[in-house]
């Protein structure tokens, strides 16, 4: 894979390397793309259906809700989170998760749209952990944990890499970069990271800007 339009073949030995647009690596599928995160989340919403129907004799059956929410909670919701911490959230995919949530609850709870129930509603009902809190809750202890790491591990120098020639800026809006949501909160995030007990909290208003996004 490589953002570089090129004729030539790679060769390693004997062996030709195939080029290709994406490929996945530990569940994810990577690619080089303004909107490849966006791509992926909703791949994983997609991820998430699949799980919520190989479940649906549970989840759209009679049984008590208490019990359909523990299995949504511990099986389902766990594929549209997995890795989300490395994700660059914006509105469209924030949007895209809460939609989904919400037709799976009203599967679980036997409603349909022209039930005309709200969405405050269906959510005291159903129970169910919010899937946007859940992803902003981990990438925010992933970049607590991320600043505070001094083993000099590629994660790090990855977050604070600059290239050593700045290429010529693409036209129109820059991309969303991993860290601009986390600035919102706090600009110099990685030095207040340092301290856990002002990060932790902070946690609560950096998941709360995006629960009303979302909503």
């Amino acid at each position: 894979m490589t953002n570089l339009i090129t004729s030539e073949n790679i060769q390693i030995g004997d062996a030709e390397i195939e080029e290709v647009h994406a490929y996945k690596y530990l569940g994810h599928e990577i690619k080089i793309s303004r909107d490849n995160q966006t791509c992926e989340i909703f791949r994983r919403v997609g991820l998430t259906w699949a799980a919520f129907g190989k479940l649906s004799n549970i989840l759209k059956s009679d049984i008590p809700i208490c019990l359909k929410r523990k299995v949504y909670n511990q099986c389902v919701l766990p594929v549209m989170t997995y890795g989300a911490e490395t994700l660059t959230l914006t509105k469209k995919s924030a949007n895209k998760v809460r939609v989904a949530q919400r037709a799976m609850e009203r599967c679980m709870l036997g409603l349909y749209l022209r039930d005309r129930i709200s969405n405050d509603i269906i959510r005291q009902r159903s129970g169910v952990e919010d899937g946007i809190s859940r992803i902003a809750t981990l990438k925010w202890k992933w970049a607590g944990h991320l600043a505070r790491t001094t083993d000099g591990r590629w994660t790090k120098k990855i977050l604070e890499w600059r290239p050593r020639h700045e290429a010529k800026r693409s036209i129109g809006r820059p991309p969303t970069r991993w860290s601009d949501d986390i600035k919102r909160i706090q600009t110099n995030w990685i030095q207040t990271a340092q301290n856990r007990r002002m990060w932790h909290s902070l946690r609560e208003a950096y998941v709360q800007q995006w629960t009303e996004r979302a909503a």
